[in-house]
């Protein structure tokens, strides 16, 4: 599949602004429309406003067991 003038584009929603963003090897920030848009998202998770969910640990109030 070639990214030639006559092939149809995919255009997508940058992530970060909502605008459209063409998804092709042409544009290097893809899925991003644009570097301003790739590097607020890197800072966002850089800075821990973006968190991936994780299962709550309960806590265990026994000793840690050592290993013989």
């Amino acid at each position: 599949m070639s990214d030639s003038p006559s092939a149809p584009k995919k255009i997508v929603t940058c992530p970060q602004c909502k605008g459209d963003s063409v998804y092709a090897p042409r544009n290097p920030y893809r899925p991003f429309c644009s570097e301003r848009c790739k590097n607020l998202d890197l800072g966002a998770w850089a800075s821990e406003s973006f968190r991936v969910a994780a299962p709550e640990q309960m806590e265990d109030d026994s000793p840690p067991q050592q290993l013989q």
